[in-house]
């Protein structure tokens, strides 16, 4: 499937003296409209409709959420939903059971954990029992591993791979630029420095040991922060003109805010993600081009 294009739906005009913000929810608009196309072919020329499974162990509100959104969003683009809820006292080797099942079930493409587990269970052991091939999160180390060696058909994590459909969206002339990443989570940070490298782009990793963060982030074009740290890039730490993506979701007393000083750093960039509003639409929409990804590799395509 093709890349999603810029537009002038998907990076809002701003006054002079303003940063361009990247509308994450009309950019995921775009990639689910794509994956609704490419499922609606997989039908017509293959008679296959992807499916996703979906695991919750335990009555986690947040967890329960994430999972309902994400079961309504392949229904919306024809991607079948299989659901599975499990108790918190489930046991691993249930668990096990029961991924050790859905990697033989042929209708299912796309296997999908939902994290954090309850205590007592292991989230990396677990996530190590999904076939590779139907891990649409990334995370199997098999699929880290290609990722890292930026092999093409390696699937990528969905929020890293959202930001780069956001930098592609504004514009972000990524081969050659100079990139900072902030943050090293297996999640997000380090695929994102590995996709950011995929680009050709020259890419700075910085974590919580970097000195001179500030220094280190003005010398970029292309800074991505995700380092769980309400408001650590300000206007200082940004060169004029950069393209901002904050990966942030950070729940303050005044409200859901980025790891970006938004409106400061506004001020400087050349376009910016808001909180929320940016990256966080588009994780969803790249988990259902995961999915469908999974399907075709499944027929050999």
């Amino acid at each position: 499937m093709s890349g999603a294009g810029g537009g002038a739906e998907a990076v809002t005009a701003a006054p002079a003296g303003e940063a361009r913000v990247i509308d994450g929810r009309a950019i995921a608009a775009r990639v689910r409209e794509r994956v609704r196309e490419e499922t609606g072919r997989l039908w017509t020329e293959h008679g296959v409709k992807p499916g996703l499974a979906t695991i919750l162990v335990g009555d986690d509100p947040p967890s329960e959420l994430y999972v309902r959104r994400k079961r309504e969003a392949s229904a919306e683009v024809g991607i079948l939903s299989f659901h599975h809820s499990l108790p918190a006292d489930t046991s691993a080797e249930v668990l096990a059971a029961m991924l050790a099942e859905l990697n033989a079930e042929a209708s299912v493409h796309g296997i999908l954990l939902q994290l954090p587990l309850p205590a007592g269970l292991d989230p990396g052991a677990m996530t190590r029992r999904i076939a590779p091939e139907k891990d649409v999160d990334g995370l199997h180390p098999v699929n880290a591993g290609l990722l890292a060696q930026g092999a093409p058909d390696a699937v990528a994590p969905c929020t890293p791979a959202g930001v780069i459909e956001l930098l592609r969206a504004a514009g972000a002339a990524l081969s050659g630029e100079r990139a900072v990443v902030i943050g090293r989570s297996t999640l997000v940070g380090r695929p994102m420095a590995s996709l950011l490298l995929k680009e050709d782009a020259t890419v700075t990793h910085c974590h919580s040991r970097t000195r001179d963060l500030a220094a280190v982030c003005l010398e970029a074009e292309v800074v991505v922060a995700a380092a769980g740290v309400p408001r650590l890039v300000t206007a200082d730490m940004v060169a004029p003109g950069a393209t901002v993506i904050d990966v942030g979701t950070n729940r303050t007393e005044e409200g859901l805010v980025g790891d970006v000083d938004f409106e400061a750093v506004r001020a400087i960039a050349g376009a910016i993600t808001p909180v929320p509003g940016g990256v966080g639409p588009m994780t969803i929409a790249m988990l259902l081009e995961n999915t469908v990804r999974a399907a075709r590799r499944a027929l050999g395509r």
